[in-house]
């Protein structure tokens, strides 16, 4: 179903329910965002795509990623309050997280230290490597690859992303989908010596080769994709049982 919405004073046509973060990228307006990918279900967990949309005669700051589309709304993508609320989620996220895809955006909003930075978040910052917990890894795992070898752990300041016992997920088959999505490039995606490497994961795969000699895929991912198709075992003719 179809439904009329206004972006900036412009009016704009969209599918009911689908993202306004995509509808307003859509007609080329820019609203930053760091835990949004168009191939999962958004969670609005990073707070950055914040917008001012007014429905049904209230006004309010949404997360436009998660927020979805139906007939009538009024949206504004940027003004004083929304470009101030942006940076105080900017500087909380910058007091525990020292990527510079961090640091880039959050000194477009004015941001270039955080108040709330102390000896506790900078370990915290350090341990995580950039990491900002928006899951992007591990709904891509679950919802696109349908491993969900990655999981959250732990609550408040413990939370974190990882792996069973922070051990090699075994069911990992190194595709890379996690590091791909990634928005700080904290995963630590490698090839090596015929090896595929995810560093955060401590998962290291070997590859398998075409008739040139070139890698194309770790052995262990193609031996997956020829049981989840219901291919011959041969199929890669270098995947198979016992490849990991």
């Amino acid at each position: 179903m179809t439904v009329e919405i206004t972006i900036n004073g412009v009016k704009a046509k969209a599918e009911k329910g689908e993202s306004l973060l995509e509808v307003i990228r859509k007609y080329g307006f820019v609203v930053p965002s760091l835990c949004h990918h168009h191939a999962v279900e958004p969670c609005g967990s990073c707070r950055v795509c914040l917008v001012s949309v007014t429905d049904n005669g209230r006004t309010k700051l949404a997360a436009s990623c998660n927020y979805k589309v139906r007939e009538g709304l009024d949206v504004t993508t940027d003004s004083e309050e929304i470009r101030r609320n942006r940076a105080m989620v900017l500087e909380l996220m910058l007091a525990e997280s020292n990527a510079p895809q961090v640091q880039k955006l959050a000194a477009e909003y004015g941001v270039t230290s955080s108040r709330f930075s102390t000896e506790e978040t900078k370990a915290l910052a350090a341990e995580r490597d950039g990491c900002i917990l928006c899951g992007l890894c591990v709904r891509v795992c679950e919802e696109v690859v349908e491993v969900a070898a990655l999981n959250f752990e732990g609550r408040g300041d413990k939370r974190d992303v990882g792996t069973p016992y922070q051990e090699a997920p075994q069911n990992c088959i190194a595709c890379g989908a996690c590091a791909y999505v990634c928005p700080t490039d904290c995963i630590g995606f490698v090839e090596e010596d015929g090896v595929r490497k995810l560093k955060k994961w401590k998962r290291e795969l070997p590859m398998a080769k075409d008739p040139s000699g070139r890698p194309i895929a770790p052995q262990f991912q193609l031996y997956y994709f020829t049981q989840k198709a219901g291919l011959p075992a041969d199929f890669y003719k270098k995947g198979g049982p016992g490849s990991r």
